[in-house]
């Protein structure tokens, strides 16, 4: 057997002992911590920063790189040398992509080939049919990327070329585009893109890469096979996202203008062009990607909360996003209206939704709430800081946003290892740590039935 295949980020992909029920869970685990602990040791080095990262600043940096968050406890465009800058672009890539995905693509390059139970593995965690060849999928989804980050760059390029120099204006490009694809939020300038906020190229650029990383690499892929057979032959998971994105989007800018249009720290000194602009950035940014183009810590408080919803929902199944899923809150929404409808079934674009689909949506919202309100009361414990921007923060992190309303800056030590946990927690999925702490148990027993008063 090839050697590599039992090395580090190979683990999660090349195992041929049997697995045992539950044990998927654990992999993913340890595949995430196979890149993430190394690469917290590299941060600690001085080649890679200017003044140096502690251990704790060096963790919290890697582990808001490699699941695509994006807060950040240093300026990351003083902070770190070209060498450094160069990790985070790594780590994102990894991150956005999944570690299943470059595993597949490196363990190929060393010729091991897969069994099917470890195809099987990777087709899951990429949210496709068993069916499917693998390799091919592997293979369109690097290629998507590769090609969305550097249409990406192509026009942030022309936009900072002429302004920063050949050099620092594409290096400066390639690294957005990375971090705007995979919905990172890492930026290289101190303001984050408020500097740019009523500049279309940038802007529009930038949420493009948003979304369409958002959207997740099933609906790319199924887009791109049924085209041009209509609405009605796509797959029923690309139709709710088809839908509820520009919902989402639609809802979240006219919120934000709305709200903030009369405040004179946010949007009221712009144009009315620059305001719609910057509510539609903030819409799509607040759906994982981390970026501002307005200084959020003067957000008016009910504008406050429609990020925080946004942020809780996120970007698709099998995208570079996080949060509890749009498809997750979709089904979610209309099995509740289901049921006060009295309707026996949950129909959706003229499909019965399973009802092991809709009880697994329940439980990642109830799981995930369990999960914030355990990591806001233990920073309520250890941070100086208001309730509001203790919510914000710990959804920012949990749901991989990335955006801060400048808690994160100012976190203790203890709030600082809190926040790492919620990040990895938000990143490998709260039903992945659910499943590892609470094994499998089939049972043949059928107890009868009870009632039970509700509500």
């Amino acid at each position: 057997m090839n050697p590599f295949a039992q090395k580090g980020l190979f683990y999660a992909l090349s195992r041929e002992k049997t697995q045992k029920k539950g044990s998927e869970p654990r992999i993913i685990l340890l595949s995430f911590l196979g890149v993430l602990l190394p690469s917290a040791v590299l941060l600690t080095l001085p080649v890679f920063s200017v003044t140096g990262l502690s251990i704790t600043d060096a963790l919290f940096t890697a582990t808001s790189a490699i699941s695509v968050t994006g807060l950040g406890v240093v300026d990351t465009g003083q902070h770190f040398t070209l060498a450094g800058k160069i990790l985070l672009m790594l780590l994102m890539q990894i991150g956005g992509l999944g570690q299943m995905t470059l595993s597949a693509v490196l363990l190929y390059m060393f010729g091991v080939r897969l069994s099917l139970k470890q195809q099987a593995l990777a087709k899951d965690a990429l949210g496709q049919d068993r069916r499917v060849n693998l390799r091919k999928l592997v293979k369109k989804i690097i290629i998507f990327a590769c090609v969305a980050e550097l249409i990406g760059f192509v026009f942030l390029a022309f936009r900072w070329v002429p302004e920063l120099g050949w050099i620092q204006g594409l290096f400066y490009a390639m690294f957005h585009a990375i971090s705007a694809f995979n919905n990172a939020g890492f930026a290289l300038f101190s303001d984050s893109m408020m500097s740019f906020v009523d500049d279309p190229v940038v802007i529009l650029t930038l949420s493009a890469l948003f979304i369409f990383g958002g959207l997740g690499f099933t609906v790319i892929g199924d887009l791109s096979a049924n085209w041009n057979r209509g609405f009605r032959n796509l797959q029923l998971h690309t139709k709710i996202m088809l839908v509820a994105t520009p919902a989402l989007l639609l809802i979240g800018t006219v919120m934000f203008w709305l709200l903030e249009r009369g405040n004179a720290n946010t949007m009221e000194p712009l144009s009315t062009s620059g305001q719609w602009l910057a509510a539609f950035f903030q819409s799509a940014s607040a759906r994982t990607a981390g970026f501002n183009s307005v200084d959020l810590a003067q957000f008016t408080q009910p504008a406050l909360l429609i990020m925080i919803i946004l942020m809780l929902i996120g970007a698709g199944s099998t995208s570079t996003g996080g949060g509890i899923k749009v498809s997750t809150f979709a089904v979610a929404f209309v099995a509740t209206w289901t049921f006060l409808r009295q309707k026996k079934h949950v129909v959706m674009f003229k499909r019965t939704i399973d009802w092991t689909v809709v009880t697994k949506s329940l439980a990642i919202i109830v799981v995930s709430g369990a999960i914030l309100t355990t990591a806001m009361f233990l920073l309520m414990l250890t941070e100086k800081a208001s309730f509001d921007k203790v919510m914000f923060e710990t959804i920012s992190a949990f749901a991989t946003v990335g955006l801060t309303a400048g808690l994160t800056a100012q976190l203790s030590e203890p709030g600082k290892y809190i926040m790492v946990v919620v990040m990895i927690i938000g990143r490998i999925g709260p039903l992945t740590l659910a499943y590892m702490l609470a094994r499998p148990e089939s049972s043949l027993v059928k107890y009868p039935q009870g009632n039970v008063l509700t509500g």
